[in-house]
């Protein structure tokens, strides 16, 4: 019991006086899965409005697969790419197989399926006399679909922050495709794991306390955005 004190006050320390390694991991994490959140968004919104918004042959299908891929095995995604990036491999000359771009590929095909799908089912919630109001209003197509897509913009929001949490706490495709090199690749969740497994409670400890803090401030965004979107739903009714 002692010894699980002092790893946590270790931690704590390493937290306060802003440790160099540890930051760096911290910085990495954010920059990765950042930039998969900003990919697998700006395709996402728009797939899903696309799916939402029209009606197409094959239209059901495709979403059942969107909502099927929502929970795609991270392993399996790693294992994919590690096979697609690899020398040997039919991508192999691009060079990204433990690279962050590798890391910022898996994240990216995890989120935009919960993007997609999640965005989907917000555009198809709204309700259809928004619609019949604008086209009323004299609106063009164009601006009829700006409009639906404003009325479902906090289920759009809270799609993003859920993709968001999703990423921050992956760690199989991850560590499959960027190779948890220090300094490199190494980002909080991988490091966490390498940590644990060599005994180095500290760093692992300060990591899990950060990646709890960031999971908390998305699950709270994640919280208020929902209570506002329902609040809208209760005015429209």
């Amino acid at each position: 019991m002692q010894e699980i004190f002092e790893a946590f006050k270790r931690a704590l320390a390493l937290i306060l006086v802003f440790d160099r390694e540890l930051l760096g991991i911290i910085l990495l994490s954010i920059r990765v899965s950042g930039i998969a959140i900003a990919i697998a968004a700006a395709a996402g919104i728009l797939f899903g409005a696309f799916l939402g918004l029209n009606r197409f042959p094959l239209r059901g299908m495709i979403v059942s697969l969107m909502n099927t891929f929502m929970g795609l095995p991270p392993v399996v995604v790693g294992l994919f790419l590690y096979l697609l990036f690899s020398r040997s491999g039919p991508l192999g000359f691009m060079g990204l197989l433990y690279t962050p771009g590798a890391m910022i590929t898996a994240q990216t095909i995890l989120a935009f399926p919960i993007v997609a799908s999640l965005c989907h089912s917000a555009i198809i919630d709204v309700d259809y006399t928004v619609k019949q109001a604008s086209m009323t209003l004299g609106a063009t197509p164009f601006q009829i679909t700006l409009t639906i897509i404003n009325e479902a913009r906090y289920g759009i929001i809270s799609a993003v922050i859920a993709a968001l949490g999703r990423v921050m706490a992956e760690v199989g495709a991850i560590l499959i495709v960027g190779g948890n090199i220090a300094g490199y690749t190494r980002v909080m969740t991988t490091t966490i794991a390498l940590e644990t497994d060599k005994g180095n409670f500290e760093l692992a400890i300060a990591l899990g306390i950060i990646l709890l803090g960031i999971s908390l401030i998305i699950n709270i965004a994640l919280h208020l955005i929902q209570r506002k979107g329902m609040a809208q739903a209760g005015a429209w009714a």
